[in-house]
C-alpha cells in the first residue's frame, strides 16, 4: 500500500491527474523500479479510479502517477493499492 502526499503543482498550476504518491522506500533508485506500474484509489462508495507510475519525483522515494480521471480533494493522505 501507498499514501497520496499531495498534487503535483507549480507555483500558480495544479496537474489535477498527476499525484505525488509515498510508496515507502527511502531512495530515488528503489522508487523507480515502481515506474509503469498500475495504482487503483477506492472511494468511500466503492467505485475504483486507476492510473499509471510515471516516474520518479525527488530524492525521497516518492513517484508521479497520473490518474484516468482527477481524484477528488478528499483522496488527499488516502491510500492507494499498487498492483
Amino acid at each position: 500500500m501507498a499514501k497520496i502526499v499531495q498534487f503535483r503543482r507549480g507555483l500558480k498550476r495544479i496537474h489535477e491527474k498527476h499525484y505525488i504518491i509515498d510508496v515507502d522506500v527511502k531512495s530515488r533508485e528503489e522508487a523507480s523500479k515502481f515506474v509503469g506500474k498500475e495504482v487503483t484509489w477506492t472511494s468511500p462508495a466503492g467505485k475504483k479510479i486507476k492510473g499509471k507510475i510515471s516516474s520518479a519525483h525527488g530524492n525521497k522515494g516518492m513517484v508521479r502517477a497520473i490518474f484516468e480521471k482527477g481524484l477528488p480533494g478528499q483522496a488527499r493522505n488516502d491510500e492507494v493499492e499498487v498492483k
